[in-house]
C-alpha cells in the first residue's frame, strides 16, 4: 500500500526532509516505524526506539498499534511542551 509521511520539528531536521510517500506492507504504526529505523542512518537516529517521538495517523494523536490503510497519512514529531 502506498502511505504519506510527514516529518516535524527535529524529526524533520534529522532527516532533512518534510514529507515523503512509501509503499510498505505495514499493517500498524510500530512496523511502519520498524521499517523506517531499518533503513539505517538518519532514519535510525530520528526514530530510534529509546527516543520519544510522537505519532498521528490522518491527523489524529495514534497509538503504535493503530491500523494502517492504504492512502493514509502518518505524522512523525517530538513531544511538545508548552509554557
Amino acid at each position: 500500500m502506498k502511505i504519506s509521511i510527514r516529518y516535524f520539528a527535529s524529526v524533520r531536521e534529522a532527516l532533512a526532509k518534510s514529507s515523503e510517500s512509501v509503499e510498505t506492507n505495514a499493517e500498524t504504526l510500530t512496523v511502519l516505524r520498524d521499517e523506517l529505523i531499518a533503513r539505517g542512518a538518519p532514519y535510525a537516529e530520528a526514530l530510534a526506539r529509546g527516543k520519544a517521538v510522537r505519532m498521528a495517523l490522518d491527523q489524529v494523536m495514534s497509538v503504535e498499534s493503530a491500523v494502517l490503510l492504504d492512502g493514509a497519512e502518518v505524522a512523525f514529531f517530538p513531544p511538545v511542551t508548552g509554557g
